[in-house]
């Protein structure tokens, strides 16, 4: 074979290879390929194998960041995607500066929009994610900013999906790193939290002895009422015990007036016992240091001493009488016992009169003439 033949067959076997390499295209699983034909879009290659047309049709180029550095590529991936921001500079509402770093998850829904639409997406995402970082930290104060992150994350993917969604871009979460106080500030956020610590500790221990002495307090007031409820059902008992022994001790004294009653009608005491039994009473008042008083009837006393007269005078008479029946009589209750003895002192002796001086003994009445004393 001669050279000449040689190199033709050497350039069509190349022009050949160039074509299949223009023409045969593989496109990854969940990535793109954007293809225009004579410079103007007409279509979107999917995954798998796709084929093009040589000198007609080719792929359109994105640039996309990778860390810190941007890459182009004929491949659009459609997966979702992290971007991380350096830390920036911000001022709060309350005018204190502060450095804050952030995250953001971003998925490319429409490769076509991602091209046409915006001339650098990963460039126009940054910086409108700092931009927007500004604003809304800017409306907030400190406290704010550090207590509601998930407010501010909320808010910053609101607007960067509204912003981007013109781009065929789907913002789908925004993290906010860090944030960096000032020293100052730190220094005085520690003294903050070191005198609420202590506060809380003041509170709680105040707290504890408010409810320490709550319970003391009602365990006294308890204890009160147990010992006052104990005192009052003593006395309710001590008062009932008193209260029988009384009845017991009436209703002994009446059933032995009763008793006493019962055997002077049962033993046919005369009117002459009654008067012996008088006089003996009168003497044994009269015994003792201590003497009182007792006025008496005079003619009830010599009536009485006219009956013991006729008794010695007239058992001769009285020998021959017959007997006399006794009469049924009704046996007398406690009460008209204690009335009879009560109509009994009476005739007996009036009220006594007590004397500071020593009083002469009860007198005895003299006997009847002719009789011994």
């Amino acid at each position: 074979m001669d050279p000449l033949t040689f190199v033709i067959l050497a350039a069509l076997l190349g022009l050949a290879g160039f074509v299949l390499y223009t023409c045969v295209r593989i496109v990854p699983q969940a990535k793109v390929m954007v293809v225009e034909r004579l410079g103007k879009f007409h279509g979107v290659a999917t995954s798998g194998l796709n084929l093009l047309i040589p000198f007609l049709d080719s792929p359109r180029p994105i640039e996309m960041r990778t860390g810190n550095r941007y890459m182009r590529s004929t491949m659009v991936d459609l997966r979702e995607q992290v971007m991380g921001f350096e830390t920036v500079q911000v001022i709060t509402h309350d005018n204190v500066n502060m450095e804050v770093g952030s995250v953001i998850y971003y998925q490319i829904v429409d490769a076509a929009k991602a091209l046409y639409q915006v001339e650098n997406l990963a460039l126009a995402i940054e910086q409108l994610t700092m931009t927007n970082l500004r604003n809304v930290m800017g409306s907030l104060t400190l406290d704010q900013t550090l207590t509601s992150r998930e407010t501010v994350n909320t808010r910053l993917r609101m607007v960067l999906d509204e912003a981007t969604e013109k781009w065929g871009v789907k913002v789908t979460r925004v993290e906010l790193r860090e944030i960096e106080p000032p020293q100052a500030i730190k220094s005085a956020m520690a003294k903050q939290m070191t005198a609420e610590r202590e506060r809380r500790a003041e509170v709680t221990k105040a707290e504890g002895d408010k409810a320490a002495a709550i319970l003391q307090a009602e365990g006294q007031k308890i204890s009160r009422i147990l010992q006052a409820e104990g005192e009052r059902d003593a006395e309710v008992a001590r008062a009932e015990g008193h209260k029988r022994a009384t009845m017991l001790e009436a209703e002994g004294k009446a059933e032995a007036t009763r008793l006493t009653f019962e055997a002077i009608h049962s033993g046919h005491a005369t009117p002459e016992v009654l008067a012996l039994r008088y006089m003996e009473t009168l003497q044994e008042i009269g015994k003792g240091d201590n003497k009182m008083f007792i006025p008496y009837e005079a003619t009830a006393t010599l009536g009485a001493i006219s009956v013991i007269k006729d008794v010695f005078f007239a058992k001769g008479d009285e020998a021959k009488r017959p007997a006399p029946q006794p009469q049924a009589r009704p046996v007398p209750t406690a009460a008209s016992l204690s009335a009879q003895s009560i109509a009994r002192s009476n005739v007996l002796a009036e009220p006594a009169t007590l004397s500071g001086t020593s009083a002469p003994q009860a007198r005895r009445p003299r006997p009847p003439s002719g009789q011994d004393e």
